[in-house]
């Protein structure tokens, strides 16, 4: 059957998928089926302008759309569970509602948005897309992250970037206990305060390479801000590093 790049698509009830093609015929599928109807629609001939489905009917389920591989925008409403959108690639979703714990977790290329808190571990082990939540995220945000980007609007809980490789954390409210821990070419952009920051790491100077890098970020997650609100977090070697690398010194006056 030809679908038409324009296709409008709706998911109704509990598991279960009713889509409405152009020519008015409807399907009802589970989510396995939800699943694969979404990797077989069409790939549109203009990049910036993805095919758009709108989701309804999946509140409280886990793992909802885990595994996505599809260059595809999907609207849905919460309230979600756990490990939603976990290990996305390519797709962009757009949420409204809160979702539970791990969300976008292991993501690898595409955005999530969701206009709602999160629970743990958001964005936990991410290796690249964007992750922007315009609400609170609970502890460990971010943690365990290789690359990518997730930005709170709101606050975060203990330990945001815990065990981070790589990537950015950009918060636009406070941050609990313990921030940063043990975290490596990691960057965490902070607005608000940080209840406490882990050993090793420091303030460091925001540049104006970086305000501007930040402020373009800003703009593409949705976030309001200037980027001279922020602080820059970063682990003390990599602070060292970028002096090095600079010939500078920093000295400490005690």
């Amino acid at each position: 059957m030809n679908q038409s790049p324009n296709i409008k698509s709706t998911v109704g009830g509990r598991d279960s998928l009713s889509r409405t093609l152009l020519n008015g015929l409807s399907l009802d599928l589970d989510a396995q089926q939800l699943h694969k109807a979404i990797h077989e629609i069409p790939i549109g001939d203009n990049d910036e302008q993805l095919t758009q489905i709108d989701v309804h009917g999946s509140a409280g389920q886990d793992a909802v759309l885990m595994r996505l591989d599809h260059p595809i925008r999907i609207k849905m409403e919460g309230p979600l569970g756990d490990y939603a959108f976990a290990y996305n690639k390519q797709a962009d979703i757009r949420m409204t509602g809160a979702v539970g714990n791990g969300v976008a977790e292991g993501m690898i290329s595409g955005a999530v948005r969701v206009r709602g808190d999160a629970g743990v571990g958001a964005g936990a082990a991410m290796r690249g897309g964007t992750l922007a939540i315009y609400g609170n995220a609970g502890n460990r945000c971010g943690a365990a992250m290789r690359g990518g980007g997730v930005f709170v609007r709101g606050d975060v809980g203990d330990e945001a970037g815990v065990g981070a490789l790589g990537g950015m954390i950009v918060i636009g409210g406070d941050a609990g206990h313990n921030l940063g821990d043990a975290m490596s070419n990691a960057t965490v952009f902070i607005r608000g305060a940080a209840a406490s920051f882990a050993a090793g790491v420091t303030d460091a100077p925001l540049r104006k390479r970086e305000q501007l890098r930040l402020g373009l970020l800003l703009i593409n997650a949705s976030i309001r801000g200037d980027a001279k609100e922020f602080r820059r977090i970063v682990p003390v070697a990599m602070l060292e590093a970028e002096a090095n690398e600079r010939g500078e010194l920093n000295p400490n006056w005690r």
